[in-house]
């Protein structure tokens, strides 16, 4: 791609209907190649698609190609067992059931990620309960997880968000404390390490995600990591109805006591051949995504008012996407007017990442199955969660006013794009006088407009 910049010959806003920073679309990622073609080939060519079998025999664990890419993940990431899937979200949700939670049981959550997190709760008629985030990490604030603890407490279920981790030895040690179970959501940290661990090996259970934006792919998958037998016999039950399967075992079975509702979360043989080939190359694509980023990071020190993302002493961030703070005070403009600019410059930029989840109508209404307010009100329940706003304040600064990110780090991108996306914010730190006089003249037409509602509603 050639440097489009404008030579610094247009220097006003391309707000104001002037060329942008970046004049053509950016090139999507695209990292399959002729081996993932030749592995589906292969497994087109045997004429077996899928091999599992809802029985106890050796087809309960799926067939040669999903056999091969768990071998191949417990390998590369030392841990005992790896438990394949067709997503992360059937992941988390088989990760829940090995926990053992159910009805009555509280599992503490962030509210910051992807709503398949604390849904996997509710799916096994668990309750969600929502702690803040850290403001540098965006990560699970252990502090916060403390204090959210009560004698329903079964496991914390923490997010390495954009690629990071919380301070997993506090979360060790809370967890120790309180006998509970940590759960890992890797779904956007695969090969981060914390302390020299791969992060989905830190906590008791872990979950990487494969579906198509992920730094790997195989169009649609998952992968539940634990060291822990009974944890990976539970899932590997409820991943291939565990229910029927557990009356093939032999009546002095210990393993038949592991009764456990099913489904099918099972992987394909297709996909799992397309995952083995990608494992292949996510060294690569990861390190990719780190060389741009820290080139990034060191280009933006020399802007004000953006905070680059923090780096834990002792471990990695492998930035599925490049989160910062803006701090208005000093640009003197709000984050939405700063972002609407960047995006007319071309930038890949999003503004507060996720809606606290808690805030979303079905944490609100408490309201999930039908008209009925299960597992919330229940016999197996007498908590009462707090979903109000203001509960995580945290959280809802990062959302409302502070956070943004972008998802340029990434493979084929260089760092010719790196230096655009850095003109397009110097540009827009230029300029910013003449956004001070549009962020006032909207927000007096948010007085007015507010005015008019408060008019109608009386």
């Amino acid at each position: 791609m050639e440097n489009n910049i404008n030579n610094n010959t247009e220097k006003k806003l391309a707000l104001f209907n002037v060329k942008p920073i970046f004049n053509e679309e950016l090139p999507e990622t695209n990292n399959l190649g002729p081996e993932e073609k030749a592995a589906v080939m292969r497994v087109m060519d045997t004429g077996v698609l899928s091999a599992f079998v809802a029985k106890f025999d050796p087809r309960f664990y799926g067939g040669v190609e999903v056999k091969k890419f768990e071998k191949t993940f417990q390998d590369m990431f030392k841990v005992k067992h790896a438990v394949s899937c067709n997503s992360a979200t059937t992941a988390l949700q088989m990760a829940v059931a090995a926990a053992g939670i159910g009805p009555g049981d509280e599992v503490i959550t962030s509210p910051y990620t992807m709503s398949a997190t604390p849904s996997a709760v509710l799916m096994n008629q668990g309750i969600p309960i929502f702690a803040d985030i850290d403001p540098d990490t965006f990560c699970i604030d252990p502090a916060d997880v403390e204090r959210k603890i009560t004698p329903r407490t079964k496991a914390v279920l923490s997010v390495n968000i954009f690629g990071h981790m919380p301070d997993y030895d506090r979360l060790r040690q809370i967890c120790d404390k309180y006998n509970l179970i940590l759960i890992e959501d890797c779904a956007q940290s695969p090969l981060a390490h914390y302390n020299g661990k791969y992060t989905g090996t830190v906590g008791d259970i872990g979950v990487f995600s494969f579906n198509f934006h992920k730094t790997m792919h195989c169009g649609e998958g998952g992968v539940l990591t634990t060291n822990n037998d009974k944890f990976a016999l539970r899932a590997q039950l409820m991943r291939n109805h565990g229910e029927v399967v557990v009356d093939f075992m032999e009546e002095n079975d210990p393993r038949r006591n592991e009764i456990i509702l099913g489904n099918n979360f099972r992987l394909s043989e297709l996909h799992a051949a397309i995952a083995t080939e990608q494992l292949k190359k996510i060294n690569h694509l990861t390190e990719k995504r780190v060389e741009l980023a820290e080139y990034l990071t060191r280009k933006l020190k020399a802007i004000p008012g953006i905070t680059t993302p923090l780096v834990r002493n002792g471990s990695s961030h492998v930035y599925y996407l490049y989160a910062m703070k803006f701090d208005a005070n000093i640009w003197g403009i709000s984050r939405n007017t700063f972002i609407k600019a960047l995006r007319a410059e071309g930038a890949p930029v999003a503004q507060g990442y996720v809606k606290p989840l808690y805030l979303i109508p079905m944490y609100q209404n408490k309201q999930v199955y039908n008209e009925s307010h299960y597992p919330f009100d229940s016999k197996y329940y007498d908590g009462n969660p707090d979903y109000s706003k203001g509960s995580c304040p945290v959280v809802e600064e990062m959302f409302e006013k502070t956070l943004f990110t972008t998802n340029i780090c990434r493979y084929p991108l260089t760092t010719v794009h790196m230096d655009l996306f850095i003109s397009a914010i110097q540009k827009v730190w230029d300029n910013k006088e003449q956004l001070k006089a549009l962020d006032l003249r909207n927000e007096q037409k948010n007085e007015s407009m507010a005015a008019i509602t408060s008019h109608f509603r009386y």
